[in-house]
C-alpha cells in the first residue's frame, strides 16, 4: 500500500508512542521505515544564545545514539530501517524531506517534547499535518498504550462518495492483517433549513422526505460494498445514522463502537480540493481521541503556494 513510512522523533517518551504502530503497519504493508530527527538550533537572531561548537557536537552524537537506538529495536522485526538527522526547524525539515524523499506515509505522535497540552496535536504537528500533503497516521500520545500490538476494531467512514471509498482497501488490508473486525461507517446528514422561525408542517415533511430518499441509497451503496468485500475474505459491518454533525456523530459512534482505528479520505462528497482536508477530517484531526489514519488524495505536486507562503518567501528574499 505504502513503501515509504516516515517517523518523525524528538527524543521524547510521547514521541516514542507511535513505535508500536510503526511495527503494525510496516508489517502489514512491508514498507521500509525511516526514523527522523531534526536538531534544531537556538535562535541567534539577537546574539543572546551563542551556540557552542562543543555542546552542539554533543547534541548531535546524542541525537544519532538515540535513532541508533530505536533502529536496533524496530530491525529485530523489520527488515529495512534507516535513520535521517538533520539541523533545521523540526516541522519544515520534516516536510522537506517527505516531499523530496519520495515519502507517501507519515507515523506522528500527537505530542512530543514540548509535553502534552489541552490541544489535540501539538503546533509541530500541525504544520506537519497542513503542509507535507502525505497520507499519515496520528497517534493520540494523551492516550496511547506501549504494548499495542494491534487492531481489533476498525472503522472506515464513508459518504457515498469515489473519495471516501478510497480509505476501503486500507481498511480491508489492516483487518486482514490483524484479523480485526471491520466497520463501514455512514453518518447521513439531517437537511439544513436556516429560518428564524420553527419549521412548518410543510418544512418537516420535506426534511423527512429527503432523508428517506438518502437513506435508501446509502444503504444500497452499503449493501453492494459489503457484497463486493466479501470476496476479499473479510465480511464488514455497517453503521448507518442521520446526524446534524457529521463529524461528531461519528467520533460518538467511534466511542461506542470502542473503536481502536480510524480511517477515512482526506476528501469527501464534497470533492473541494482547494484545501489539504475536508471538514470532517480536520474535525477528526482536531478533535478526534483515537489513532487515526488518513488518506491524502491530492499529490503535493498539484498544490498551489498560499498567500501566507508567497508572502513569507517575498519577504525572506525567495
Amino acid at each position: 500500500m505504502f513503501d515509504h513510512i516516515l517517523v518523525p522523533l524528538d527524543g521524547s517518551n510521547l514521541a516514542e508512542c507511535v513505535l508500536p504502530h510503526v511495527r503494525i503497519m510496516a508489517e502489514a504493508m512491508g514498507s521500509k521505515i525511516t526514523l527522523f530527527h531534526s536538531l534544531e538550533r537556538p535562535d541567534q537572531s539577537t546574539g543572546l544564545y551563542p551556540v557552542s561548537p562543543l555542546d552542539w557536537h554533543m547534541r548531535r552524537a546524542e541525537a544519532k545514539l538515540y535513532l541508533d537506538r530505536i533502529s536496533e529495536e524496530l530491525s529485530e522485526t523489520l527488515s529495512e530501517v534507516s535513520c535521517v538527522l538533520v539541523e533545521g526547524s523540526a516541522a519544515e525539515s520534516v516536510i522537506e524531506y517527505a516531499h523530496g524523499n519520495d515519502v507517501d506515509f507519515m507515523i506522528l505522535s500527537s505530542h512530543g517534547r514540548s509535553g502534552l497540552s489541552g490541544w489535540n496535536i501539538s503546533s509541530v504537528v500541525q504544520k506537519i499535518v497542513l503542509r507535507s500533503y502525505t497520507s499519515m497516521l496520528i497517534v493520540r500520545a494523551y492516550g496511547a498504550q506501549t504494548n499495542v500490538s494491534g487492531y481489533s476494531r476498525i472503522m472506515v467512514a464513508l459518504d457515498c462518495s469515489n473519495r471516501a471509498e478510497s480509505a476501503v482497501p486500507m481498511g480491508v488490508m489492516l483487518a486482514c492483517a490483524q484479523n480485526a473486525e471491520l466497520l463501514l461507517a455512514h453518518v447521513l446528514k439531517a437537511p439544513e433549513m436556516p429560518r428564524r422561525l420553527p419549521p412548518s408542517a410543510e418544512d418537516i415533511k420535506l426534511s423527512e422526505q429527503l432523508i428517506e430518499r438518502n437513506q435508501a441509497v446509502a444503504e444500497e451503496y452499503l449493501k453492494q460494498l459489503t457484497a463486493q468485500l466479501a470476496s476479499e475474505t473479510v465480511l464488514p459491518a455497517t453503521r448507518l445514522t442521520v446526524g446534524r454533525n457529521v463529524a461528531a456523530t461519528l467520533e460518538n459512534m467511534v466511542k461506542s463502537e470502542e473503536i481502536e482505528l480510524v480511517i477515512l479520505s482526506a476528501h469527501g462528497y464534497e470533492g473541494d480540493t482547494s484545501w489539504p482536508y475536508g471538514s470532517v477530517a480536520v474535525s477528526f484531526i482536531a478533535y478526534g481521541s483515537t489513532p487515526l489514519l488518513v488518506m491524502q488524495d491530492i499529490p503535493f505536486s498539484r498544490v498551489a503556494r498560499t498567500r501566507a507562503e508567497k508572502a513569507a518567501g517575498e519577504s525572506s528574499g525567495h
